[in-house]
């Protein structure tokens, strides 16, 4: 593989191109966990070497020398990369079938080049370039926008359909903090921006926006938005969609400014049609959002239920209720028994029996007190006990860690994914009941036992969301083993009336269900819409749409 130099290497995204984040964040796996896999799975926990990049061979680039200089005129040389370094990072994105194809020592896909635009000005020149490339005789461009490489859907995959080549459209370079309103609490971010870096910026002012999804170290502001994302302190500032005040997309169709007041009756709400796009109508460069004081007071508190239903009565009555917690979730008996909700000290047992709650509250002091009061009344009286604020304390200090310990498990000869879902809280039961039997029939079909574990990560009025985490032996083909796993349990969601995704996205993975999640007339008014603002359709192809 090529090597760039110091300036080419500055704009490379800062995640392992075979693993999760930052390579110097990743730990062995303890003791305790090789002990539990060797005892419920059958892994003897030995590990296998990783395939170096420079010993990936990835597939020729196919932008012809033409394109490639006329991209560069746009953006400038030092921000189109065609050497290999660039197009490996942005082969796709961080699901356990992005890993484990890139164990793959044959030929590997890749992005054909990669541009770094910075300004709305060069994203539109490079639509209309790529749109109108489509016509000409050396085979059109299609487009895959890229933000901080986190999706675990497929949304990052360069499939090509009918086009000839594919770039990667890196966001990275929109890190302003545009502008602040603190009289109205709303600012204007960048779209590349990263959760921590959009934190930074506005803690320098006062504020936060609250947002903290697991993939909060390294995902970006356009990611949150095009992908309706949901952080993990939604009980108490909602999802991102929530958040958005107004967005600017570049579309080939021209420029959508959205979002003139906080609510409005003018007509559908456009702002929530670019809102989980997944870049497949045009790219986000741009989002005002709701952004609060950075608290002043926080208080946690964990609490034990005798089983799962009693804890998800419990977490359904603080909602209805109204109490205000920021944080609250709920794990099952078996992701409790293993101690992941922590994820400091997995596989080492620190709560005997029933099921973890976690709870945490943020706001002036006096806000604090007064809706923990109320949640702890109200988690008491439905028979909660609690342990006190240090498991939830534990749970906090290690949250964005759990998908490092996924790269360490797939080393090891374990397989390893999470995915989620969300319903009604009537049909939360029967929902966890199909998803495990589905996981479980499936993969022992393989030839392993699964290790099935839940949480509520999300909670609403009306329901909740199912997160769950599956371990498994290897088996075979990995890929196919994990497939055919993934498909059942996305049939069993069906099947129970639940969505395909509450906030992984759509992308490839999850789009041969999205006929089933709005019908064949919601395909259609997708369709309509794409042909629309992507008449030559060059927009993430193979993504979100049937």
């Amino acid at each position: 593989m090529t090597r760039p130099d110091d300036q080419q290497t500055a704009m490379l995204p800062p995640m392992k191109w075979n693993a999760w984040g930052d390579p110097a964040a990743a730990t062995p796996l303890s003791d305790g966990i090789r002990a539990l896999l060797k005892q419920a799975l059958g892994v003897d926990g030995a590990t296998t070497p990783d395939l170096e990049a420079q010993d990936v061979e990835l597939r020729p680039s196919a932008l012809t020398d033409a394109h490639s200089d006329r991209l560069a005129q746009i953006v400038g040389a030092a921000y189109c990369r065609v050497d290999d370094q660039a197009r490996l990072l942005r082969a796709g994105g961080k699901s356990t079938l992005d890993l484990l194809r890139r164990k793959d020592s044959g030929v590997q896909d890749a992005p054909d080049a990669v541009l770094l635009p910075g300004s709305d000005d060069e994203i539109a020149a490079i639509l209309r370039y790529c749109s109108d490339s489509a016509g000409r005789r050396e085979g059109g461009i299609a487009i895959v926008p890229f933000g901080g490489g986190t999706s675990v859907v497929g949304g990052l995959d360069p499939i090509r359909g009918d086009f000839s080549a594919v770039v990667s459209l890196d966001l990275r370079r929109l890190t302003e903090l545009h502008s602040l309103d603190e009289v109205s609490g709303e600012a204007e971010l960048g779209a590349g921006l990263t959760g921590p870096e959009a934190e930074r910026l506005l803690a320098e002012r006062g504020f936060s926006l609250g947002h903290f999804p697991q993939s909060f170290q390294f995902a970006t502001i356009g990611g949150f938005a095009a992908t309706r994302s949901s952080g993990q302190d939604s009980a108490g500032y909602g999802r991102f969609n929530d958040m958005v005040r107004g967005l600017r997309t570049v579309t080939p169709a021209g420029v959508l400014d959205l979002g003139r007041a906080p609510e409005s009756a003018a007509g559908p709400d456009l702002r929530q049609l670019m809102i989980g796009s997944e870049g497949v109508f045009g790219i986000i460069t741009r989002v005002r959002v709701k952004v609060h004081p950075v608290p002043a007071a926080t208080s946690y508190e964990a609490w034990s239920f005798p089983d799962f239903a009693t804890g998800a009565d419990a977490l359904r009555a603080v909602v209805q209720t109204g109490a205000g917690p920021t944080v609250i979730r709920l794990s099952d008996e078996a992701e409790t028994g293993v101690n992941l909700a922590t994820t400091e000290r997995i596989g080492e047992q620190q709560i005997t029996g029933g099921c973890l709650a976690i709870t945490a509250f943020e706001g002036s002091q006096a806000h604090v007190e007064s809706r923990h009061a109320e949640t702890r009344a109200v988690m008491q009286a439905a028979g909660g006990t609690s342990l006190g604020e240090a498991p939830a304390r534990a749970w906090e200090h290690g949250r964005f860690n759990a998908p490092y310990l996924r790269d360490s498990l797939l080393a090891a000869g374990a397989l390893c994914e999470t995915l989620e879902t969300a319903t009604n809280w009537s049909n939360v039961p029967a929902l966890k009941a199909a998803v495990t039997e589905a996981l479980t029939k499936s993969l022992g079909e393989s030839g392993t036992p699964a290790l099935v574990l839940c949480h509520i990560s999300h909670v609403y009025p009306t329901g909740a969301s199912l997160y769950f985490t599956v371990v498994a032996g290897q088996r075979g083909n990995p890929i196919e083993q994990w497939h055919k796993a993934k498909t059942a349990a996305s049939e069993a969601m069906m099947r129970t009336g639940a969505t395909i995704t509450h906030h992984h996205a759509v992308g490839a993975d999850h789009r041969p269900w999205m006929r089933d999640e709005i019908g064949d007339l919601g395909v259609e008014v997708l369709r309509a819409v794409k042909t629309t603002l992507d008449p030559a359709g060059i927009l993430n192809p193979g993504k979100l749409i049937p």
